[in-house]
């Protein structure tokens, strides 16, 4: 439990952090993705998600 708050922890001041520094950009990007198609957000999100899992998964084991 402890790991999934430090790790939500970390997402948002990351999060925060682009915003902050490119604000600009950030609305840009949003602009870009609310053009794109629902299953390509889909498809990219559940990529990402993977990648995610699979990065904890080789930390915690080999690390």
């Amino acid at each position: 439990m402890l790991d999934l708050l430090m790790v939500l922890g970390l997402f948002l001041a990351l999060e925060g952090g682009l915003y902050a520094a490119f604000p600009a950009g950030m609305k840009r990007m949003m602009a870009i993705m609310i053009q794109q198609p629902d299953d390509a957000l889909r498809m990219s999100g559940l990529g990402v998600a993977t990648f995610g899992v699979g990065l904890v998964w080789v930390v915690k084991t080999f690390l």
